[in-house]
This record gives C-alpha cells, sequence and structure tokens, in this order.
C-alpha cells in the first residue's frame, strides 16, 4: 500500500471500469463455493433500516431446463422457429443462472429502498465474480415479469418481486466499452 492510500482506491477503480456484462461465456462451470462467496459478500450492501431484502435462487438443471423452455416458448411466439431455436442454443450455452428477488413492502418507500438495496447487492456480486475471473449478464428481459417465472422459481409474486436473472460464467469474450464525458453526466450547482 502506498503512503497516500491510492494503490488499494486506484485497483478498485480499474475494477470498477473494467468489468462488463457478458454474453459468450466458455463451457466449463463455476464452483458453486464461488457463487456462494459472492452472495456472501453482496448481502453486505447498504440497506435502509437493515432490511436485508434480498433473496438468492440457484438454478439446478431442472429450473435452469424449465426457465430455458419457457424463454424459448415466449421468443418462438414472438419471434418464430428459427429465432426460439438460437435462443435456445445461447441459453444452453450459459454454464449458470442465479435470480435475485427483492422482498415487497406494503409502504411504497420502503419497498422502493429495499428494490435498491438488491440493486447494491447485485453490484457487490458482480464485482466479487469479475475480481475471480466469473462475468455475469443482468437481464430484467420479459420472461421475469411472467407470472410463469415466479411459479417455475417457487416465488410468491405477492412478497417478492425480480431484481435480475443472472448469467454467469468464465468469459469467452471481453467486450470493449466507453462512457459519455464526466461533463456530461454531471451539473455542479451554487
Amino acid at each position: 500500500m502506498q503512503e497516500n492510500g491510492r494503490a488499494p482506491a486506484d485497483e478498485l477503480a480499474t475494477l470498477l471500469r473494467g468489468r462488463r456484462s457478458i454474453d459468450l461465456f466458455e463451457p466449463k462451470p463455476v464452483a458453486a463455493s464461488i457463487l456462494l462467496e459472492a452472495i456472501d459478500v453482496a448481502r453486505w450492501a447498504p440497506n435502509h433500516r437493515l432490511t436485508e431484502p434480498w433473496r438468492f435462487y440457484l438454478l439446478g438443471p431442472a429450473t435452469r431446463d424449465a426457465l430455458i423452455d419457457l424463454a424459448v416458448e415466449f421468443e418462438t411466439a414472438a419471434k418464430g422457429e428459427r429465432v426460439g431455436a438460437a435462443r435456445r442454443e445461447r441459453l444452453a450455452a450459459v454454464p449458470g443462472f442465479f435470480v435475485l428477488t427483492s422482498r415487497r413492502s406494503d409502504e411504497a418507500l420502503l419497498d422502493r429502498e429495499d428494490y435498491a438495496a438488491c440493486c447494491c447487492a447485485a453490484q457487490n456480486l458482480i464485482l466479487y465474480l469479475w475480481q475471480r475471473g466469473i462475468g455475469t449478464k443482468w437481464t430484467t428481459g420479459g420472461i421475469t415479469r411472467q407470472a410463469r417465472f415466479y411459479e417455475l422459481l417457487g416465488i410468491d409474486a405477492a412478497k417478492e418481486q425480480v431484481v435480475g436473472f443472472f448469467w454467469y460464467g468464465v468469459p469467452k469474450v471481453i467486450p470493449t466499452q466507453t462512457r459519455r464525458a464526466l461533463t456530461e453526466v454531471v451539473t455542479e450547482r451554487p
């Protein structure tokens, strides 16, 4: 560690800037222990009133296959057989999936705060996995809003809402990206 404390901050900045959403994965599984370590880190995210609103659903082979079938069914209905078949091939190549939900609250502000806390937990988890060489894709696609998605996972939609359907594995390709200039996203007020 440098005297001014910059080295760890620089390493963190590099991690944050380097993380990417991954669409293509190597065909090797990720040890369940690594995912559990990431979830352990995720649960230390800030959460107002210490509600710990997150729930993680790790998908075994039967649930994974059922969700792939559901995604293919919706894709085929919307875009045709060829697109549905391509969707099946793409999803079948993903080494692992998990789902993150947020508990629901009748209090609108708490519901919003809990959802935001779950997004912070997702970022913790994603960054932990990234530094371990595991890429993710966080999706909130149409399938996650289907009643059958909730049913397949045994989630009561009145008690939990899906924050994301996550794909994970060792990246095959890491895309490059840029961001808008800082001056485009920062407004200073007197």
